[in-house]
């Protein structure tokens, strides 16, 4: 069967806008990632408390996880474009906030803002994608697109932020949004077709309050157990943010115009989209941020290196994205997210296998082939959550897809993070102070250490840390191994071309 029988191809003008709206799901991504190499130079000239360091890192994520869905659901009945546009306002304003803040408590202020700002934009730009691309192929292509700006920008913050401090100050690493969000908002009116619900329905302002305090209820669960284990505020925030979710799941149920068409989870095609990108999220974040600790800890590298040197990772979610979509009219989606994942969970066992000596090229080989599967599967799953939802919907839907990918990269770099940590602290056990708590306190206190006290020191650190990275990869193996065997199941009835939404009957 044709799938793109009766439905126009796009001309060059959408063509152009799609390009436009690649910027901002890049920056959106990329400010998740970007503090892995900016974060000492600001620590540097800010000086925060223990406790406003935590939050300057966090708040980002904490909103625009708390955020997707709801900002989804509002641009379905506001209009996505200009949800799109005041969104692309409030960002630049953020990021000119933060790059000239003069003190720690304004820098926490401007990355909620910024993380506002960013809610606002993710989940526009995808679902605009739907409305400008008809063709099924098209829109394959445009998804994938979008996956390789999105999920690609996690990867990149850290390259160009890495570019970036070698010659700029740290705010340079924000001030770079600003002609990006004004090339949006002078063009976008022009590139960029309006859309919203015809229906008009109402907005679940209940709701919209229930989910965003859930899922920061989870994310905080999750941060506090990486920072401090399982303890009573842990447990608390975990309790109230299942709580929270039940109640808001329980609304959607009843209430007449929900934020959340819960129906679309019982078909097999946006269950699997939806939790296959938020396991590569998982996957990836955590990997990400343990990846340049290993570069610039472990192998000695500057910011500018080791960004460097994590270019062919951004090239591999770019060729990921690429075979997924060129496959994706004439092979079945399940074997397309199996592969996928396998190859994911084979760049893990490449890292698993790692040792402190390990040439650079090895590893990072590994993590490119982790890369190449997170495009596949992206770019796939994203293609399949526009499908399976009605059109008017499709600006909450792909706010539930972006806030599992979220989700999943705040427990990935919390639970990988704990993994790792875990593993050091044992190795390092008969070591007192903060060298024996984190490889890079073990770096900074090398320096002040006669020769051969710090040689032994660094040579169990980095056997230590590098052990951690070894068993945080072996979980990534398990779990996108076994997952790829679910998907296998799940999407097993679906055929090829499953990108026209007409072709999803299960």
């Amino acid at each position: 069967m044709n799938t793109t029988t009766g439905s126009p191809r796009a001309p060059v003008r959408t063509r152009i806008g799609l390009l436009l709206l690649l910027v901002p799901a890049l920056l959106v991504s990329m400010d998740l990632s970007v503090l892995f190499v900016a974060a000492p130079a600001i620590a540097r000239d800010l000086e925060p408390t223990a406790s406003q360091w935590l939050w300057m890192m966090d708040v980002y994520g904490f909103v625009l996880a708390g955020l997707l869905v709801t900002m989804g659901a509002l641009g379905d009945r506001i209009g996505r474009r200009r949800l799109l546009l005041t969104g692309a306002l409030l960002f630049g304003l953020a990021s000119a906030l933060l790059a000239f803040a003069p003190s720690s408590g304004l820098f926490i202020v401007g990355r909620a803002l910024l993380g506002l700002a960013g809610a606002t934009l993710a989940p526009s730009t995808l679902s605009l994608i739907r409305v400008m691309f008809t063709d099924a192929r098209q829109r394959a292509a445009a998804v994938g697109a979008w996956t390789v700006a999105f999920t690609g920008g996690a990867v990149a913050g850290p390259i160009i932020g890495g570019a970036l401090l070698e010659f700029l100050p740290w705010g340079s690493v924000f001030l770079i949004n600003l002609p990006c969000m004004a090339l949006l908002l002078l063009a976008g009116p022009f590139l960029v077709p309006e859309s919203r619900d015809p229906a008009g329905a109402r907005f679940d302002l209940p709701g919209a309050l229930l989910s965003l305090m859930a899922i920061l209820g989870l994310v905080h669960a999750a941060k506090r157990l990486v920072e401090y284990g399982v303890d009573p505020w842990a447990i608390g925030a975990l309790a109230l943010g299942l709580l929270l979710l039940a109640l808001f799941v329980r609304r959607q149920r009843r209430v007449e115009h929900p934020l959340i068409d819960l129906s679309l989870f019982a078909r097999p095609a946006f269950g699997a989209a939806v939790t296959g990108n938020a396991v590569v999220s998982f996957a990836a974040a955590g990997m990400g941020l343990l990846t340049f600790t290993f570069l610039q800890s472990v192998h000695g590298l500057g910011p500018l290196h080791a960004a460097l040197w994590a270019l062919p990772t951004l090239l591999g979610t770019v060729l990921g994205a690429t075979v997924s979509g060129t496959l994706s009219s004439r092979v079945r989606p399940a074997p397309i997210m199996a592969v996928g994942l396998a190859l994911g969970a084979g760049g893990f066992a490449v890292i698993a296998l790692v040792r402190p000596d390990t040439a650079l090229p090895i590893f990072v080989g590994g993590y490119t082939l982790i890369t190449l599967g997170v495009g596949m599967v992206g770019a796939l799953a994203n293609t399949l959550v526009l499908a399976t939802a009605p059109p008017e919907r499709s600006g909450a839907a792909a706010g539930i897809s972006e806030t599992g990918t979220e989700l999943g990269a705040a427990l990935g770099v919390a639970a990988l993070g704990t993994i790792s940590l875990t593993a050091y602290r044992n190795g390092m056990a008969g070591v007192d102070g903060p060298a024996g708590e984190t490889v890079t306190e073990a770096v900074d206190t090398a320096p002040g250490l006669p020769t051969a006290e710090a040689e032994r020191l660094l040579e169990g650190a980095f056997a230590a840390f590098t052990h951690g990275v070894n068993t945080a990869a072996l979980a990534c193996v398990a779990l996108l191994g076994a997952l790829s065997l679910v998907v296998l199941v799940a999407l097993r009835r679906l055929p090829a071309g499953t990108e026209a939404p007409e072709r999803i009957d299960a």
